[in-house]
């Protein structure tokens, strides 16, 4: 790999390191520190003891919380289910309905760009005897809706569809998918992590019967998030994974994390008011980052729909470059190549090759995560500094030499060694 020296100055306002990786997880919102804080100090009760005033305060927190989080998604407080974040909360909507009806059917359906959390639970499923259909999508990143009518059939008890896609920002047709499980009465999840406080969510506008969420992703603490659990038309019911003193009406057990519960409620309640607003602001952040990137280099190209697009994310890849690379020489801005969770390994992601993508182009690819504390300057300077990074790359590619002298790679027989 090489290194590359940069030169682009820092201007005035703008402190390094940049973090630019929200879907990875976002910075505490000092609000929600401030609401969390009394629950670690005078107020640390356990939510679950009903005979004195410490557990009384305790339980109070946690379900002002409840309202707090039913209301940002259009819910009832009595449909959310407290968890440790939205891998538990996907464990819990596929395995605790994939038990629960069984006798009903054993075919659940989901895509192949879902999450980990999503796909490795489809996989154990399968090894239980269960069928799951994995449906491509087009090169867009959106399923087709015709695919999904096709896959489903009368043993079809589940449908898994991620709202907003962790890597490449693709809103996917929510309402729509939900209204065709309902015809066919079939129950449909969504992991909602992306889209919850980011874009309008409502699970009865938009079909839903269980959705995942999480706090680290919306400005509130790492090691929290919810289930909805829909309690009419249809009432839906899933078996506990987790069994224990029967907490949370029995479908979660386990001491609750008060501060935790606390500090998301918070989270929700703020990206209510402020979700609007905030939307707009970073749509128009990405936008600038996307001009003057499209402005100074060729042969860049974002990944996914546009058109049905979180308004924070931007996945762009630089053809002729090495992700890496280019990523050693941005070291100061903390981006992502491919997604957070699989970023350990070096195969390119599977949700870029999924679109289709080469491994080439697949590898060259930076997901800029723009958040709610990013400001102008600092996408001035990332958009700068990437261009810079990227030129100095390029005048090391003989590849890019090749094409810019009008050669078609597709072509040429590499000889093999």
């Amino acid at each position: 790999m090489s290194k590359i020296e940069s030169n682009v100055a820092v201007p005035a306002g703008v402190q390094l390191p940049i973090y630019m990786d929200n879907h990875a997880t976002s910075q505490l919102d000092p609000r929600v520190l401030e609401a969390m804080m009394p629950y670690f100090t005078t107020k640390f009760g356990n939510a679950a003891s009903r005979n004195h005033s410490f557990g009384w305060e305790a339980e109070q927190g946690v379900e002002t919380a409840r309202e707090q989080i039913a209301s940002l998604i259009g819910a009832t407080a009595k449909e959310i289910i407290f968890t440790s974040g939205a891998t538990e909360s996907n464990n819990l909507a596929l395995k605790g309905v994939a038990e629960m009806y069984r006798e009903r059917g054993n075919h659940i359906i989901t895509q192949v760009t879902e999450h980990k959390a999503v796909l490795d639970t489809c996989k154990r499923l399968e090894k239980q005897g269960f069928r799951v259909t994995y449906l491509p999508v087009k090169a867009d990143g959106l399923i087709d809706m015709e695919d999904l009518k096709r896959a489903m059939d009368d043993k079809t008890i589940l449908v898994s569809i991620m709202w907003a896609n962790n890597e490449i920002g693709v809103l996917q047709p929510i309402a729509e998918i939900g209204k065709l499980c309902h015809e066919r009465g079939v129950l449909f999840h969504t992991d909602a992590v992306q889209a919850v406080g980011k874009v309008p969510v409502n699970v009865i506008a938009d079909n839903v019967d269980l959705l995942s969420l999480s706090g680290h992703k919306i400005y509130g603490p790492k090691g929290v998030g919810a289930l909805y659990v829909r309690r009419r038309n249809p009432r839906v019911q899933v078996a506990a994974q987790i069994d224990g003193g029967g907490h949370e009406r029995g479908m979660r057990s386990g001491t609750l994390n008060v501060p935790g519960i606390v500090g998301l409620g918070k989270a929700c309640e703020i990206a209510q008011q402020e979700m609007a607003a905030e939307a707009k602001q970073l749509a128009h952040l990405r936008d600038r980052l996307k001009a003057k990137l499209e402005s100074e280099l060729d042969y860049i190209h974002v990944n996914g729909s546009m058109e049905h697009h979180l308004p924070g994310n931007l996945n762009m890849s630089f053809v002729y470059v090495e992700g890496e690379s280019l990523l050693m020489g941005i070291h100061e801005i903390a981006v992502s190549s491919g997604s957070a969770c699989t970023s350990a390994t070096l195969e390119p992601s599977y949700v870029l090759k999924a679109l289709g993508l080469g491994d080439d182009v697949a590898h060259s690819s930076i997901r800029f995560g723009i958040g709610r504390y990013n400001t102008e300057a600092e996408i001035d300077y990332t958009a700068a500094k990437v261009i810079d990074v990227v030129k100095k790359l390029r005048e090391l590619s003989p590849l890019y030499e090749m094409v810019k002298d009008g050669i078609d790679l597709s072509k040429i027989e590499w000889a093999a060694h």
